[in-house]
């Protein structure tokens, strides 16, 4: 998913590049990040306020994810993170997007001081 810099990332798309949450966070925003790993992988790394709901969990606390509030939910290399994204989106969560490449390729791309597993 390319896109144009000064535009910001459609809707419609399920995922969202690093450089895209990149972008996103430098400006005022109040994306949650959603971590959907299991707790093990979270305390190896995670993104800077996160909130960790692993993705067997999920269903059973919606009640804890704001239904319009920006969310980009990632994992480790962006599998579970977008199967997470499409299950938020059918259940009412319309501004929802997975990192596409997750923690791993933020890691390689953005932020190379955090540990990569």
């Amino acid at each position: 998913m390319d896109h144009v810099e000064s535009s910001p990332p459609d809707d419609t798309e399920v995922e969202l590049t690093p450089q895209d949450l990149h972008r996103l966070l430098a400006g005022p925003s109040d994306v949650l990040l959603l971590d959907v790993r299991d707790l093990w992988e979270y305390h190896i790394v995670h993104l800077a306020g996160a909130k960790l709901i692993p993705l067997h969990e999920l269903p059973a606390r919606l009640h804890e994810l704001e239904a319009h509030r920006p969310t980009v939910v990632y994992c480790h290399h962006g599998l579970r993170s977008y199967d997470a994204a499409c299950f938020l989106r059918d259940a009412g969560f319309p501004h929802v997007k997975s990192l596409e490449g997750g923690i791993d390729r933020w890691s390689a791309e953005i932020d190379p001081t955090l540990p990569r597993y």
